[in-house]
């Protein structure tokens, strides 16, 4: 059979999390194992959730309702999905909470809205989905569907005592899940649908600061059919702003996430852009605001700990958001904290905690979040954005100085009040409540234990919460003196200096937080950096001798980049910088320590302050040795994958997770990789033809000349190109002609950060490059797979489907492998479904709400004799390759025959395994390795 004709060698990976079990009628539903640590090239690159602190039976839950209400569980209901663009982000939100919130004490049931406005009770194992569309097309046989949003609600009322909103944007900050849940007597967390409805919609919240007494920024208010270039004109005058360029923001009124928030340069510009927002059906009402020049935004968590419903809000550390401007590229991009800046893991974003503001400024931020709180009738928890607008910039409508917001230093102006803030894991909210001594788990309890206290039906069932909660916490004090209090010492290493350390942050994250959920187990992150930090040349050479490691306190890993982290360790030793942010963590602490202490429930601050202390890579493996733990490997690529980090743990003696060191250098090399397992193709395993060139050659030699050599030897028209080294799609590209050639060369020369979408033949999104550029790349032929599409509309009144022609047979997979040396055990494959173009995009690997992955592959693509076929053949591949541990393969597969195609992959098994259960397998077979 020849080879199908070019696809990505890079496959799909889950966003932070599971892919979610949707089995088919054929084998039961449960979750994919995470991915999300590395092994060798083979290892995956996802992330997983964070700690998932207990999964209670049928008799657990049983016997805790029988106790009486004197101890008893409380019921939470999570609600998560919705309407709007940012349903992606409300299930990673979902996730998150679940993983944090659920133990003996407090049992979940999980519930989705689809964007149909469509309610289902779901199993807590679909939150582990990559993004809704994952199983949107499979709920009506794998969820209780409701006939009507008023059944739901009536359902929740005799089935939760509290309901947790977690929906973010449309239904779930203006106030229709709220009004949904009153309307049943439903208690809830959050604030009352009146008022999210005033403080949701970004018009009407203008109008009320102003009204309020607060500086806000000037806009005007453009509604669908009622836009008139005469008044956006006029108004562009009133603000002393140029009419064919006065620089301005365009966004919609109600909508969050930063989701359609775009810049625009004078009237007709301006006009074309929110006409763009109300005709792809964000919103129907536009907000066009002045482009603060020169300002910083600022974004703060406020909490409730006041006592039932008198409100008393205290303000946690804000955070300042430094936008970085696009460097070594040839393409003008606006500096703006937009959707993709928000939420992927990319150096375009730096966040500063506490802000870099006077005093005076962070005072006034403080300040001026409580009194809205206040004003705004707010409820339990929310986040305000905001700028700071130094003095030497101007601000058209500040003229009134006796409003709040003005201060010696500039002024400060609210603009963004989320009701409903997002919470994964390294959202702002954990972020700033880890900075003031509350766990992820302390801070949603808290938070949930507040909106309790102001239901008075629930005084009874909160009461026998924390009675449970406290008897809970006793017999596990009791059990660990008896036993004794020595814990296993496990160290989690991530980061590196490869393209991919963003990625291991996220892995390493997940990783450190699910293993801390163990009672037995003392877990410390730590930072593998660059001796001489992220911020010097990228032309060094990186010895394995010239890294250093960082253990972490909790709080200094909750970032999005490792830039972030070390920058955050460097500063930790800066005495004027430690002397600010000690004195305000104190003056939080002080606010909330009080005010919480007046409540039974709480149970105190179990985040301490702790600096972060420096060492060789030499003196780490030491002190990982005298302190007799394991290594849990979660650095992708580099040391972390080619078998330095195991040849120097394997030399001291010191039990780490994974592949050892020649298996890991075997599959680093792609090249290697292929030939290990050239002799497998009468097992159902073949490889794809390779032309491996110096980068240098590539710059240097006639392009025209090179691309005839590759077309003629690898047989195929069009070529896909990557770093011989690198993952997570940095430089893959699909090359259709010379002139592609020169676009992507021309791009390592310049070394640019990125090529924009579409810059190329081929329709694409934007690719990120590696930088440095690499010593060398591989160049193969790209293999055309089959279109899936997930049905997004309703056809006919029927159910969301998959639609697939099957005209190639060949689909894209990644495949977990778990197990010992020799035996390794296949898990059910993933198929990797793009959303645009021919590669799977950063997006589509990491950003919330994008990317599908369908898992297992659903049996009207691939039938059960083949799968079992495809799941052989990856067996005899990991096992020829010496694997152990976990790691990922990814591949093509062909649908009707199960043959493998190897490309350089925990995923849908019964019964279910959930992440912290997988990751202490990994971490048993690493002792067991030892014996």
């Amino acid at each position: 059979m020849p080879l199908p004709r070019l696809s990505s060698p890079t496959p799909r990976l889950l966003l932070r999390a599971l892919a979610l079990a949707l089995a088919p009628p054929r084998r039961p539903s449960s979750p994919p194992l995470p991915i999300g640590f590395a092994s060798p090239r083979l290892a995956v690159r996802a992330a997983a959730p964070a700690p998932l602190r207990a999964v209670l039976s049928a008799d657990q839950r049983d016997l805790g309702m029988e106790a009486g209400e004197q101890g008893r569980p409380l019921r939470v209901g999570i609600v998560c999905g919705g309407p709007s663009a940012e349903r992606g982000v409300s299930l990673n939100s979902a996730r998150s909470v679940l993983d944090h919130i659920q133990g003996q004490d407090l049992v979940v049931s999980c519930y989705y809205i689809d964007s149909g406005m469509n309610a289902f009770a779901i199993s807590p194992a679909q939150l582990y989905s990559n993004t809704p569309s994952d199983f949107d097309f499979k709920l009506e046989s794998l969820a209780q569907g409701f006939h009507s949003l008023s059944d739901f609600a009536e359902h929740l009322a005799t089935n939760v005592d509290i309901a947790f909103p977690v929906i973010h944007g449309k239904f779930g900050e203006d106030g229709g899940i709220q009004e949904l849940l009153e309307k049943a007597k439903v208690p809830f967390v959050g604030t009352p649908s009146k008022e999210c409805q005033h403080a949701f919609d970004k018009h009407s919240a203008s109008l009320e600061l102003d009204k309020q007494g607060f500086l806000t920024v000037p806009n005007l208010l453009v509604e669908k059919d009622k836009l008139a270039t005469s008044e956006l004109e006029a108004w562009f005058q009133t603000v002393n702003l140029s009419k064919e360029k006065g620089k301005v923001i365009v966004k919609p009124a109600r909508a969050g996430s930063s989701i359609g928030v775009v810049v625009a340069y004078g009237v007709n510009d301006a006009a074309q852009k929110a006409e763009e927002i109300i005709s792809e059906g964000i919103d129907d009402k536009v907000i066009i605001e002045v482009f603060l020049e020169g300002g910083t935004e600022f974004t703060a968590i406020v909490v409730d700990v006041g006592i039932a419903n008198n409100s008393e809000p205290v303000v946690l550390l804000p955070t300042e958001v430094e936008l970085q401007p696009s460097s070594s590229s040839d393409t003008k991009e606006d500096t703006i904290f937009n959707y993709r800046r928000k939420y992927l893991p990319t150096r375009q974003v730096v966040y500063h905690t506490p802000p870099r503001f006077p005093a005076e400024v962070i005072d006034c931020i403080r300040k001026g979040i409580s009194l809205l709180f206040r004003r705004l009738g707010l409820h339990d928890f929310a986040r305000i954005d905001g700028w700071f607008l130094p003095s030497v910039s101007s601000l058209p409508s500040a003229e009134n100085s006796e409003k709040f917001g003005n201060t010696k230093y500039g002024t400060v102006l609210f603009t963004d009040i989320n009701l409903i803030s997002g919470m994964e894991q390294t959202s702002f909210l954990f972020q700033q409540a880890s900075a003031v001594g509350f766990s992820h788990s302390r801070i949603l309890r808290t938070v949930i234990q507040h909106a309790c206290s102001r239901f008075p039906s629930l005084v009874p069932c909160n009461n026998a919460w924390t009675a449970l909660s406290r008897k809970l916490q006793s017999s596990k004090q009791a059990e660990a003196i008896h036993k004794g209090t020595s814990k296993q010492k496990v160290f989690v290493i991530f980061g590196g200096d490869t393209s991919e350390r963003q990625v291991s942050l996220m892995s390493g994250t997940n990783v450190w937080l699910n293993l801390q959920g163990f009672d037995d187990l003392d877990v410390t992150p730590c930072l593998l950096a660059p001796a001489n930090g992220y911020f010097s040349s990228h032309d060094q050479d990186f010895s394995a001798i010239s890294r250093e490691v960082w253990t972490l306190p909790y709080s200094l890993v909750l970032r999005h980049t490792t830039e972030e982290v070390y920058a955050a360790c460097v500063e930790a030793s800066e005495p004027e910088r430690v002397e600010i942010t000690s004195r305000l963590r104190e003056q939080v602490m002080n606010e909330l320590g009080p005010a919480l202490s007046k409540h039974d429930w709480f149970a105190g601050f179990d985040i301490a302050y702790e600096e972060p202390v420096k060492y060789s890579l030499q003196q780490w493996i030491n002190h990982v040795k005298e302190s007799g733990a394991v290594v849990f490997i979660a650095v992708h690529g580099g040391i972390g994958e080619d078998g330095t980090i195991q040849t120097l743990l394997e030399s001291a003696g010191v039990p780490y997770t994974g592949p050892g060191p020649i298996a890991s250098r075997t599959c680093m090399n792609k090249v290697a990789t292929s030939l290990a397992v050239d002799h497998l193709t009468s097992y159902g395993v073949r490889t794809i033809p390779k032309d491996v060139r110096a980068t240098e050659e590539v710059l240097k030699y006639s392009l025209v000349d090179i691309w005839n050599g590759l077309i003629a030897k690898l047989q195929t028209e069009t070529v896909c190109v990557k770093p011989a080294h690198d993952g997570c799609s940095t430089g893959v590209a699909r090359l259709c002609c010379p002139k592609d050639l020169e676009v992507y060369t021309n791009a390592l020369r310049s070394k640019y950060q990125r090529l924009p979408a579409n810059c190329l033949y081929r329709a694409h999104g934007v690719i990120e490059m590696p930088v440095p550029p690499p010593e060398s790349l591989i160049f193969e032929p790209f293999i055309e797979t089959d279109e899936i599409i997930i049905s997004n509309k309703l056809e006919n009144g029927s159910a969301r489907h998959l639609v697939w022609k099957g005209e190639n047979d060949w689909l894209e997979i990644t495949v977990g492998v778990v197990g010992k040396r020799g035996k390794m055990h296949s898990l059910n494959p993933s198929i990797t479904v793009k959303e645009s173009g021919d590669i799977l995009s950063l997006e589509e690997k990491f950003q919330g709400g994008t990317g599908i992955n369908l898992t297992p592959p659903p049996p009207t693509i691939m039938s059960e004799d083949a799968l079992q076929r495809c799941k052989r053949s990856i067996e005899i591949m990991a096992n020829s390759l010496g694997l152990e541990g976990f790691s990922r393969i990814d591949a093509f597969v062909n649908v009707r025959s199960g043959e493998v195609v190897l490309i350089h992959q925990a995923l849908a098994e019964e019964p279910p395994v959930y992440p912290h259960k997988f990751f202490r397998t990994l971490l048993d077979l690493a002792f067991e390795r030892t014996k």
